[in-house]
């Protein structure tokens, strides 16, 4: 089963490179017909989030900076700092980061797929179960309604592991930002 999730990646990296190299050159021809400057086609976002409540605390900061290729063609590069505490139970810390390729095929509509690699560290209160300090891999297909600068969609993991994935669920919501 390890192969396969190794496989998974692999083709998956290799398909989102593909697709990433053809529609760059694409970018670069008509980039030499018509003068840009770079930084005009760099967006900043990302998301944050808090969750607390009977003695538990989430907080997360995941900034993000996108590259438009085209109207209907981005991708970029993201980190993700999360910390989670469950008083009486555990500490965790994750630390990671993330590749992103975002599809439009009409405005209003945006299809996604992101690669993330995150270090997991628990810290259990119980002595008797083991910390842990571990690498887990995502790989996420995702589609979202566009309006303006705001992205609201579901994605999927399909390399989802209930032992050692930090999310509940392989299906996760997400709101996007981008300025």
């Amino acid at each position: 089963m390890k192969n396969f999730y190794k496989n998974c990646v692999k083709i998956s990296l290799l398909s989102l490179s593909i697709f990433l190299f053809s529609n760059l050159s694409s970018a670069q021809i008509l980039s030499n017909s018509t003068p840009t400057n770079f930084w005009n086609n760099v967006r900043i976002g990302g998301g944050i989030g808090l969750s607390f409540g009977d003695g538990f605390f989430s907080g997360s900061l995941a900034p993000m900076a996108i590259y438009n290729v085209n109207p209907q063609f981005s991708a970029g590069l993201g980190l993700n700092a999360t910390f989670n505490n469950q008083k009486n139970r555990y500490k965790s810390t994750i630390l990671g980061a993330s590749i992103i390729t975002l599809f439009n095929p009409i405005h209003e509509i945006q299809l996604s797929a992101e690669y993330e690699q995150l270090n997991v560290k628990r810290k259990w209160d119980d002595t008797n179960i083991e910390d842990q300090n571990y690498w887990y891999p995502a790989l996420f297909i995702g589609a979202g309604y566009r309006s303006g600068n705001i992205t609201l969609g579901i994605r999927y993991d399909v390399l989802y592991n209930d032992n050692k994935s930090i999310y509940a669920d392989a299906w996760i919501p997400f709101v996007r930002f981008y300025f």
